[in-house]
This record gives C-alpha cells, sequence and structure tokens, in this order.
C-alpha cells in the first residue's frame, strides 16, 4: 500500500486537463446518461411495430383469404401471437419507471451491488442495463413471432 507522502507525489505530478479532454469527459457524461433515453426511444419504436405487425398480418390474412374463410390455427399461429405478446409486455416493462435509491455523494461504488444505495454513475448504468436486458429480448420475439406468423402460412 502507498505511502501517503506517494499518493501526494502523484497527485501533484498529473498535467492539468487540456481543453480536448475536458471536451471528452463532458460527451463521456453526457453518453453515459444519455443512454437511458436511447433505449426509451427505441422501446417506443419497438412498441410501434409490436403494434403494427399482428395488426397488418390479420389484415394481410383477412385480404387474401376472402370474407368468409378463416385463417387456420396451428402451433406457428399460435406462437406468433405469442411471441408478439411477450414482446409488447417486455417493452411496456422496460419503459416503466424504476425507481433505485442513489446517494448523491457516492459518484460510483457497484452497479452490480444488490444492496442500496447506489453511486449517480451506477444509476445509469443500472437503469441502462434494466432496459437492455428487457429490450432485447423484446426484439428477439418480435422477430421470433414474424417468422412464426411466415410458417404458419405455409403449414
Amino acid at each position: 500500500m502507498p505511502s501517503e507522502e506517494l499518493r501526494q507525489a502523484e497527485i501533484l505530478d498529473m498535467d492539468p486537463v487540456t481543453p480536448v479532454e475536458e471536451v471528452l469527459v463532458s460527451k463521456y457524461a453526457e453518453d453515459l446518461a444519455g443512454q437511458s433515453e436511447r433505449l426509451d426511444r427505441m422501446a417506443e419504436r419497438l412498441i410501434t411495430l409490436e403494434l403494427a405487425i399482428p395488426g397488418l398480418f390479420a389484415t394481410v390474412l383477412k385480404l387474401v383469404a376472402g370474407a368468409k374463410a378463416m385463417a387456420p390455427m396451428n402451433i406457428f399461429l399460435t406462437a406468433a401471437f405469442f411471441c408478439w405478446l411477450a414482446a409488447l409486455v417486455l417493452t411496456l416493462l422496460a419503459l416503466l419507471p424504476r425507481s433505485w435509491q442513489v446517494d448523491e455523494r457516492i459518484m460510483e461504488k457497484d452497479s452490480f451491488a444488490h444492496e442500496a444505495p447506489l453511486g449517480i454513475r451506477d444509476y445509469f448504468q443500472k437503469t441502462a442495463r434494466h432496459k437492455r436486458r428487457l429490450i432485447l429480448p423484446s426484439a428477439l420475439l418480435l422477430f421470433i413471432g414474424i417468422c412464426s406468423a411466415v410458417l404458419s402460412i405455409y403449414y
């Protein structure tokens, strides 16, 4: 463990922050804080797709099959609508606000820790990670639903 004199020497030997470094640090902080907003915008677009695609699929089936024809219920059609519903639920959960206990005096603690409180940087990282964990499976389920819908037409 370094002595106090060595720590002070390290601090004194540091170069002053250049304007470029200040901009980089500022942009890093903006990017870190903006992750959650970007994921919210992505979730909003996903909700639009998750609502539009099943409606379009049902409309196209009705137009192609005719007024009295019905689409046969098969495992693929059931899987498609189940996947679309699950994707919608996951996306809605990602948009719901969560409350985290944050200590404003701490900049960084451990964003993976389960105990509270979080540091400020941890708050932004944990919020983005939480949204990402819901949005990525939602997008995957949406894609699987589309594939299942296509398969339901042919099988």
